[in-house]
């Protein structure tokens, strides 16, 4: 009797030993096999075909900030093995066109252009001394950061107050661009009422957002790291050690105006995005709002239901499964995947624009 992809297990492909506890917990909660692949010591057949491979679906969970954590195999190791599974045919959740885009933060403003999105002023670099020139010929404002390309959890960032100081640090030789030689010089804005946004989407659509107000010169905004509501209501970290430090986070809930969640949905639709987080901030000096990360390594915020009413891991495990009956030929509706039926109480009604600031 031959074995159908549907009898393979799912494959859950990471490297962070904490954040994604709580998709194990639920996964094992629905009786739902899984496997958990280590992305920082992995290896595959390049002549395999699809019938070798034993998953019926693999989930890309890998993060680019795995360097951070002694990890930087895995960074474009992944990309390789991505496509690989792709040329067979084999479905993959956040798969290799997406993935290429969160290790280039200059490639998700390319994207932003394409799509007509505003994004902060900024330009490209693979060469330290040409910063200070790149921020005059922009006419970029003081402060500015330095990005690097490869980032995540607010690595490889670095704000400078004035062209001074940019300078000075040119000449001493502490810009570091990054795993890749490249970075963004980038105009850092005043955050109207101390926070930034983001957005979670899942298939496409909008799931559920929240305000981030970072610690004091932190550029850390991983949701599953926040320790307090804004209110001072503690969070339980689930995804994260428990011998973890506070950060100093506080988030909370929030709905954006319907507008920002088309655009967020426009972006996650063009970057192939299946579950990520979109950030925004809200420049103090306009008040207009501008888009500046795309996050395919999505950590749900902390204490899901103390924070936003509901448990997004449940959309996300309804989201995987019907993910692998479409793509096992069974006729699975796309908007199903989205407006799952087996658990209708975690369903967020669509935000009205009335009122909202776009």
């Amino acid at each position: 009797m031959s074995i159908t992809r549907a009898d393979k297990p799912l494959a859950i492909y990471h490297e962070h030993p904490d954040w994604f506890k709580p998709l194990f917990t639920e996964l094992e909660g629905r009786g739902i096999a899984y496997e958990r692949l280590d992305a920082a010591s992995h290896s595959y057949d390049p002549s395999e075909g699809a019938d070798d491979v034993p998953y019926s679906l693999v989930f890309n969970r890998a993060s680019p900030s795995a360097y951070l954590r002694g990890h930087a195999q895995t960074t474009f190791y992944t990309l390789h093995w991505l496509r690989h599974l792709e040329r067979l045919g084999i479905p993959t959740v956040n798969g290799s066109a997406v993935y290429s885009l969160e290790l280039s933060k200059s490639s998700q403003l390319d994207l932003l252009e394409s799509l007509g999105l505003p994004y902060p002023r900024s330009r490209a670099i693979n060469n330290p001394a040409r910063a200070v020139a790149a921020a005059r010929d922009a006419r970029l404002r003081y402060p500015v950061l330095v990005k690097a390309n490869i980032g995540g959890s607010g690595a490889g960032i670095v704000r400078y107050d004035s062209e001074d100081a940019l300078a000075d640090a040119v000449a001493r030789g502490a810009v570091d661009l990054g795993i890749d030689g490249t970075a963004l010089v980038q105009e850092a804005a005043p955050l109207r009422d101390g926070h930034i946004t983001r957005v979670e989407t899942l298939g496409g659509e909008y799931l559920y957002a929240i305000n981030v107000f970072p610690a004091q010169g932190s550029f850390d905004l991983c949701p599953a790291d926040a320790c307090q509501r804004v209110d001072g209501v503690e969070l339980v970290r689930g995804a994260c050690a428990v011998d973890a430090p506070k950060t100093g986070l506080r988030v909370e809930g929030t709905t954006p105006s319907r507008a920002i969640i088309e655009q967020v949905e426009r972006i996650s639709r063009e970057a192939h995005l299946d579950v990520g987080g979109i950030e925004f901030l809200v420049d103090d000096r306009d008040g207009k709002h501008y888009f500046y990360d795309v996050n395919a390594l999505s950590n749900f915020v902390a204490d899901a239901p103390n924070v936003i009413g509901f448990d997004p891991f449940v959309r996300l495990v309804d989201y995987l499964e019907l993910r692998g009956a479409r793509d096992e030929g069974r006729g699975t509706r796309d908007a199903e995947l989205v407006a799952p039926k087996t658990h209708p109480a975690t369903r967020i009604p669509r935000p009205a624009a009335a009122g909202a600031r776009q």
